[in-house]
């Protein structure tokens, strides 16, 4: 293939009649803030200017405004909530996670943020927030919380990143990370011209969005305020200290399951003894206050009826981050067997099974997903993934295209339904959607660019 420069490729695409109008972004902006097969990311312009820290009061240089963090938050949330497997469909649970993290909300320092809370489906241990106040806890962190103190601490702790602004912090130190969630890949069998016949990994699944790699003064601040909201919400500072105690044991240990919760949150013995000292000073008042076990084991009850087919589930995820395919798949099945109607284990087989070029056990399990959990993307691309492995491309389309519907903006479901279509014989549909897939990326940066643009080339699109 001829080398040409981005831009001049640009000049070259020949799109006739056909005006798509996608707004283009770097190749390094697109892999920073990729998700879900590869999520775009329409860029907000950073505009730096004095803004007042609301928790100190003192002014500070800051490249993002408040409209700017939540337009963030807005675009690129549901990217990481599916990529966790989607919100829970506990109603109940995730009520009550939000029940917990609005008892908060009179003490912080910005009242003003759209503030939400949820559960999601993964189970490996973590809890995040957006910058414009959309705060997440995965299934795993909450089977290792004791009360509903310990779980208001670990929500006050993200707000207190919300409200210190330190993702906004981190914009303006040109210090924020993409980072990989879980150590999991989907992998994708392929076939056609221009394709080698092969299972490839796509990397994409799993992929952290705009997850900030807090520093150490970060969590202090966050622990500082965390402790301060939980106690000024009547619980008992007992419940922070219980969470150091907890993540303090799980950095000792450090087992593959939290391997993410430290990368974001670096963890210490200090932030443990300040929360002690915090306790023994400022909050001895607080001791008496209730840290409502019972309440938290009766709200979070259907969630531990599922433990050992979590467990089993962070078992199979160590196996597929170390290649080990037929032990994930044991651990999968096991999880299935507990927990026959859990959408997260069903997407989990249906990776596992394609890691192995099991496309037609792949898509029993994928469509199993689409029936458990209709609303959520994942069980549609793997379901997409697996009909484009036994070429059954008609299939693949439909699967792709409403997983496009639930979660718009991700150039590689473009690109699958443009090979889709190819493969259909619908060849004014492929080059519409591989087009549109070239707009958004290098045309030499992946096998799957350079197979569109060679058919486009074929097909008289390129000069």
């Amino acid at each position: 293939m001829n080398t040409l420069k981005r831009d001049d490729f640009s000049k070259n695409l020949r799109i006739g009649r056909q005006n798509i109008e996608l707004k283009q972004v770097s190749r390094r902006d697109f892999l920073r803030y990729s998700a879900f097969g590869y999520g775009t990311f329409v860029g907000l312009p950073f505009l730096a200017g004095c803004a007042v820290d609301p928790v100190t009061g003192k002014n500070q240089l800051m490249m993002m405004s408040r409209e700017q963090e939540i337009g963030i938050d807005k675009q690129q949330s549901p990217f990481q909530f599916s990529s966790d497997y989607g919100v829970t469909q506990d109603g109940a649970l995730n009520q009550y996670i939000g029940e917990v993290g609005k008892g908060l909300l009179p003490a912080v320092h910005r009242s003003d943020m759209p503030y939400n809370f949820n559960c999601v489906n993964a189970v490996y241990i973590n809890a995040y927030a957006f910058p414009g106040g959309s705060i997440a806890v995965t299934r795993g962190i909450l089977l290792d919380l004791d009360n509903e103190a310990q779980l208001a601490a670990l929500l006050g702790h993200e707000l207190g990143h919300v409200n210190a602004r330190h993702s906004a912090e981190q914009a303006t130190k040109g210090q924020l990370s993409s980072l990989l969630v879980g150590g999991l890949s989907a992998l994708a069998g392929t076939q056609g011209a221009g394709l080698e016949q092969l299972t490839q990994q796509l990397g994409a699944l799993s992929q952290g969005l705009f997850l900030s790699r807090y520093s150490r003064d970060n969590e202090r601040e966050a622990d500082f305020l965390g402790q301060e909201y939980m106690v000024k919400a009547k619980y008992s500072s007992k419940g922070f200290v219980g969470l150091m105690e907890m993540l303090n044991s799980l950095n000792k240990e450090k087992p593959s399951s939290s391997q993410m919760l430290f990368a974001t949150h670096p963890m210490s013995s200090e932030r443990l003894q300040a929360a002690v000292q915090r306790d023994n000073t400022l909050y001895t008042k607080s001791r008496s206050n209730p840290v409502n076990r019972e309440r938290y084991m009766d709200k979070t009850a259907s969630l531990r009826q599922k433990k050992r087919a979590i467990l089993k589930m962070q078992e199979g995820e160590k196996y597929l981050a170390k290649e080990a395919y037929g032990d994930a798949q044991t651990a999968f099945e096991f999880a299935i067997q507990q927990a026959k109607e859990d959408y997260t284990a069903h997407v989990l087989m249906a990776k596992c099974l394609l890691i192995q070029k099991k496309s037609s056990q792949a898509l029993s399990y994928a469509n199993d997903a689409k029936q458990l959990y209709p609303s959520e993307p994942q069980g549609y691309y793997m379901a997409g993934l697996s009909n484009s492995a036994q070429k059954k491309h008609s299939q693949a389309f439909e699967d792709f295209k409403r997983c496009d519907q639930l979660l718009p903006g991700n150039p590689q479901l473009t690109f699958y339904k443009g090979y889709s279509l190819d493969n259909s014989g619908q060849k004014k549909g492929a080059a519409k959607n591989y087009l549109a897939y070239l707009k958004l990326i290098d045309y030499q940066s992946n096998q799957y660019s350079q197979h569109a643009y060679k058919r486009l080339k074929a097909w008289g699109y390129v000069k």
